[in-house]
């Protein structure tokens, strides 16, 4: 009778599964995008400044070389 149990909940659970579909495209009006406009990152932290940004990425790449961290 465990047998029968295991199959039909496994079964329940493959026809069950189907069910718990959530939508992921997001929301169109007119041919538009609805949603949230994201700001990018030179926008946010450094007010529109993209060479300033650049600079600081470009810092923080050479800081992350383990080579030049290890070998002084």
């Amino acid at each position: 009778m465990s047998a029968r149990h295991g199959v039909a909940g496994a079964a329940m659970a493959v026809l069950l599964s189907g069910c718990l579909e959530v939508k992921q495209h997001p929301a169109y009006i007119d041919g538009e995008y609805a949603g949230k406009v994201d700001n990018r990152s030179e926008q946010v932290r450094f007010h529109g400044d993209k060479m300033a940004w650049t600079a600081a990425v470009s810092n923080r790449t050479l800081r992350q070389n383990e080579y030049n961290r290890a070998n002084p």
